[in-house]
């Protein structure tokens, strides 16, 4: 038994005491009836206005996408390097990468909408243009939908496996499995760090196929590890205001998610201004027009925006112990870096289309609820189908007595 803090904690529980709350049946339906109002809306906006729609749903998906794998890339990270922090809250991760393959099917609208979206995707564009017609071998939409493929295949096997391992641990107790999933962890990280730089370079660096940076994929390594975490600490709220992982998760564990989160704030902001740097003092035509429509006018306001609060309020909050270890007050934090990495990726898209305004849709909404509903309702079926805690993980007695 564990008397940390005052509360007494088993050090084994059964598989039937770590159900998951009987509340996320309730999420599901609530996640499910947003969705289908979404899902109703955004088909009507494509009738509508269908390039429009198509805009939308791209900075829609990449969001709910930066969560999914962030989670996964997060989840092998602690595969690799252990500790407390993660075991809790495995479970979350794990469920939020399985949710993969309904992300897979979420990109298929996108190669619907290749010429609503892409100069690249539109033959009468690429014949007048040199480098459209140089990069064409690259940027043609059968090579786009086969990367695509290629990604959603490599990334799902990985996940698939240490899945499998993983509720086999469950089942067994076998200690390879945990050496296993270690071994699989580390390439699979390099692959991930692969997958994503090419994900960005077709998904979001191309709308602007005259455009490229070289630490684009970092930048957006580094969002998608963001939005894991923000996702991950309002699970966990969640979680530990409910049994049974109210009598497991202590204000210990948040304050190592806040550790986590300050460290991915400050890599956001290092690549981001990075990439600001070396485009700049670069000062090539081909690079700095990117910058000047996203630095001035209307879009330059929301840029100084990301930079208040994306960066400068999460990270004064952030070096506060207090706030780290006050779940409530972190998951406000998280929750604002979470509307945050959805204005980023919107402050990336949009301006390809609108150089000279902010144009907001109700389709940006109607969008991210119709992505976002089933998603977390596949999130919380997926949550709910595995004991919340890894029964046989060897840390697993260390995780529940870290305070």
């Amino acid at each position: 038994m564990n008397e940390a803090a005052g509360v007494r904690v088993p050090l084994v529980f059964r598989a039937e005491e770590l159900r998951a709350p009987a509340e996320l049946t309730r999420i599901q339906t609530i996640a499910l009836v947003a969705g289908a109002i979404g899902i109703a809306a955004s088909f009507a906006g494509a009738f509508l206005d269908r390039t429009q729609f198509f805009r939308s749903y791209l900075v829609a998906f990449l969001f709910w996408t930066g969560i999914t794998l962030g989670s996964f890339a997060i989840a092998m990270l602690h595969h690799l390097t252990g500790g407390a922090w993660g075991i809790v809250t495995r479970r979350v991760l794990e469920a939020a990468a399985r949710t993969l393959p309904l992300i897979a099917v979420a990109f298929l609208p996108i190669l619907v909408g290749l010429p609503h979206l892409y100069l690249w995707a539109r033959p009468e564009a690429v014949a007048g243009d040199p480098l459209l017609e140089h990069k064409a071998p690259y940027l043609n939409p059968a090579a786009f939908a086969t990367r695509a493929a290629g990604y959603f295949l490599v990334l799902g096997a990985i996940a698939f496996l240490l899945d499998r391992w993983s509720r086999e641990q469950d089942r067994t107790g076998a200690p390879e499995l945990r050496r296993r999933m270690r071994l699989l962890a580390g390439p699979g990280l390099a692959l991930y760090g692969l997958a994503t730089t090419f994900m960005g370079i077709d998904w979001l660096m191309s709308l602007d196929p005259h455009w490229f940076s070289s630490i684009y994929g970092i930048y957006m390594m580094g969002g998608q590890g963001l939005a894991a975490l923000a996702f991950l600490i309002l699970v966990a709220r969640y979680l530990a205001g409910r049994p049974p992982l109210s009598l497991v998760i202590r204000a210990r564990h948040f304050g190592d998610y806040g550790n986590l989160m300050l460290a991915f704030v400050m890599l956001w902001a290092y690549f981001s201004v990075s990439q600001l740097i070396i485009i700049w003092s670069g000062n090539l035509p081909e690079e700095i027009p990117w910058y000047l429509v996203r630095l001035r006018g209307e879009w330059g306001k929301v840029g100084l925006g990301l930079v208040l609060l994306h960066f400068a309020l999460p990270f004064a909050f952030l070096l506060s112990r207090t706030v780290k270890t006050t779940s409530r007050v972190l998951a406000g934090v998280a929750l604002l870096v979470l509307a945050m990495r959805w204005l980023d990726l919107y402050w990336q898209a949009a301006p390809v289309f609108h150089p000279d305004r902010i144009f907001l849709h109700w389709l940006d909404l109607a969008t991210l609820l119709a992505i976002g509903g089933p998603w977390v309702a596949f999130f919380a079926r997926e949550l709910g189908r595995r004991p919340l805690l890894p029964l046989n993980d060897p840390a697993l007695a260390e995780a529940m007595a870290h305070e």
